[in-house]
């Protein structure tokens, strides 16, 4: 994505054009990580890594606004502008909002349902009315003449009105009544750049079994999910993501039509550990056995209840005693 950052880091990468480049097939889809446990450590880790864009789960995770701010930058300098950084902020919250793009992130924004939820989320992420506008100028975040440099000098709003045109918003349609409100939010609601189908959330929210998101082949699920398509369908012009990761046995079909895809998260990295754990206690289990019955090999050969270079009733390792080692 360096070819989508902006003259300075400090400013967020030009989001919304890579959205719209990967949507018109002008480049692949792209691919990202998501960071759930939401630490600095793990984001300077990661963000070398080249991945596309990288997630930010502010929504839920203990992280505060300068922990997510840290990770921002982590993100933008760490892979030296090549990965986007994209924050999920907590709820729609104005400020949540403002302190998201005033880092240099793009926007997720969860539980989008209706034309007025939207309304305001977009309205807290553009500068002026022309755009409709309500968000703050941040005086100092970028040092005028420094970091404030515009990549289209000719947008009447400068440097706003670049800020306007880079960070993307995204949203994520988790409930049945957010599907049946997302055409009108789609026509109503201009400068929406894509949209995430939560399908944790929307299963949850149908009182539905949540199967890690994964679907399901109940008639409401999939008449939800059609629905979701068809509405999809008809605004091409925005941008569809969601997970796509290789080891979902769905996988190909999960990448079909998304400009988007998320295909890693440190969570589930980590949870790959308790298949490390199972087969480490399978690999020890017959060492485990051994010892039990009081054998131990030494040279090839096995001696019954004594001490290895040693003496004594017990188990010991170059040592004497009655006790095991």
């Amino acid at each position: 994505m360096a070819a989508y950052r902006s003259p300075s880091l400090f400013q967020p990468h030009r989001a919304r054009q890579a959205l719209r480049d990967a949507n018109n097939g002008k480049i692949a889809p792209l691919v990202g990580c998501y960071l759930g446990l939401s630490t600095v450590p793990t984001a300077r880790f990661v963000a070398p890594m080249g991945y596309d864009m990288i997630w930010v789960d502010w929504e839920h995770s203990a992280c505060g606004v300068e922990t997510m701010t840290t990770m921002v930058h982590e993100i933008m300098f760490m892979s030296e502008g090549k990965t986007i950084p994209f924050v999920r902020v907590p709820g729609h919250d104005h400020a949540a909002i403002g302190f998201a793009l005033d880092a240099g992130a793009s926007l997720v924004i969860p539980q989008v349902d209706t034309v007025a939820q939207a309304q305001h989320v977009l309205s807290a992420s553009k500068f002026g009315t022309h755009s409709r506008g309500t968000r703050s100028a941040p005086p100092f975040r970028l040092i005028p003449g420094v970091t404030d440099t515009c990549h289209d000098a000719s947008n009447p709003l400068g440097i706003h009105g670049n800020l306007n045109d880079a960070a993307a918003v995204m949203i994520q349609i988790e409930t049945l009544a957010g599907i049946r409100n997302l055409d009108s939010i789609l026509t109503e609601v201009p400068g929406i750049d894509a949209v995430w189908l939560g399908t944790l959330d929307l299963r949850v929210s149908m009182n539905l079994p949540a199967n890690g998101g994964m679907g399901g082949a109940e008639p409401e699920w999939l008449a939800a999910v059609a629905l979701y398509d068809e509405i999809m369908a008809r605004h091409p012009e925005v941008a569809k993501a969601g997970f796509a990761m290789p080891v979902m046995p769905n996988f190909e079909q999960m990448l079909e039509g998304k400009a988007l895809v998320m295909m890693a998260a440190d969570v589930m990295a980590l949870m790959g550990l308790m298949g490390s754990l199972q087969s480490g206690r399978q690999a020890v289990m017959p060492l485990k056995q051994g010892l039990k019955g009081g054998v131990v090999k030494e040279n090839g050969a096995a001696k019954e209840n004594g001490a290895v270079n040693g003496s004594g009733n017990g188990l010991v390792v170059n040592g004497n005693g009655n006790s095991e080692a």
